[in-house]
């Protein structure tokens, strides 16, 4: 069955972007219209985070974000068969020289991202690394087997590695023992656990648990930690700019890293909030 319905998402992914933009828009109506798919939720989010927001504008963010939401579905769908000539051209990465120069350094680096944009295909970064020195992603394993097995395909194609959360330090230890080196990409803008919450951001106007384990790993591995800021500049195309948060994590403070990432995160929203994911529950754990 796998191979059946891989089969299908290849053939359908061979169809040109001007197409699948078609069914996205068409999909988007069933999505909006006739399914409302998390609607309560991403109203919700989207009140609370903008509080000085009419309804009017509220509702228009609302249905920009669906519908940004289904074009990432075909994006990622076309992903299967996409040429890397064709991705880098819609998936440009910036600046990214800075960062192969920690490699001169023996050092790996951290880049933290967010679900903002088109994320998927910043597995692309691979491209532009040595092939013994490549994008190591870390993702969590979805419930669902046949689903992970496609997802994780997908963000294989331009030579990054999945690494499973629950086995990144395993993977850290074993890269560090064996001298090498590489980028760890983590996205970091989900809600940590109730029992994991260790601190709180003033994060879209209000008090918002926020993940930590991106500074531990940073300084306990001793790596240069960037944000990867993307930018949707038309629809099907974007750009990936590495923003340095810390290159010494011995001259930062508790929680600082953590903190510039907040920052950047919600600047980055603010600039364009219909491109963040506001059908996640963000905030099922904050201060009542």
């Amino acid at each position: 069955m796998y191979h059946i319905i891989n089969g299908l998402l290849k053939l359908k992914s061979l169809l040109p972007f001007s197409i699948l933009y078609v069914l996205s828009d068409f999909t988007y109506l069933i999505v909006y219209y006739l399914i409302g798919y998390r609607k309560n939720v991403v109203r919700e989010n989207l009140k609370r985070s903008f509080p000085g927001k009419t309804d009017r504008e509220l509702l228009a963010t609302e249905k920009k974000f669906y519908h940004h939401l289904c074009d990432l579905l075909f994006e990622s769908m076309k992903m299967a068969t996409i040429s890397k000539e064709e991705m880098s051209r819609r998936m440009k990465i910036l600046n990214y020289e800075p960062l192969l120069k920690h490699y001169d350094e023996n050092k790996s680096v951290l880049l933290i991202t967010s679900h903002y944009g088109n994320w998927e295909w910043t597995s692309s970064f691979s491209m532009y690394l040595p092939a013994d020195k490549p994008m190591y992603q870390v993702y969590k394993q979805l419930k669902n087997k046949f689903f992970d097995r496609l997802i994780y395909n997908l963000r294989i194609r331009f030579g990054s590695v999945n690494v499973e959360v629950n086995e990144l330090f395993d993977v850290l230890s074993s890269l560090k023992q064996q001298g090498k080196m590489g980028m760890i990409g983590l996205i970091s803008d989900q809600s940590p656990s109730r029992n994991g919450i260790k601190y709180r951001s003033q994060f879209l106007n209000q008090r918002t648990p926020v993940i930590t384990g991106t500074e531990i790993i940073a300084k306990k591995y001793d790596f240069p930690v960037y944000f990867v800021q993307i930018r949707r500049v038309k629809r099907g195309y974007y750009t990936c700019n590495p923003v340095p948060i810390c290159l010494n994590h011995q001259e930062s403070g508790k929680f600082e890293i953590t903190e510039k990432y907040i920052r950047l995160l919600e600047q980055e929203i603010m600039a364009e909030p219909a491109y963040w994911l506001w059908s996640h529950r963000r905030w099922k754990f904050a201060d009542k």
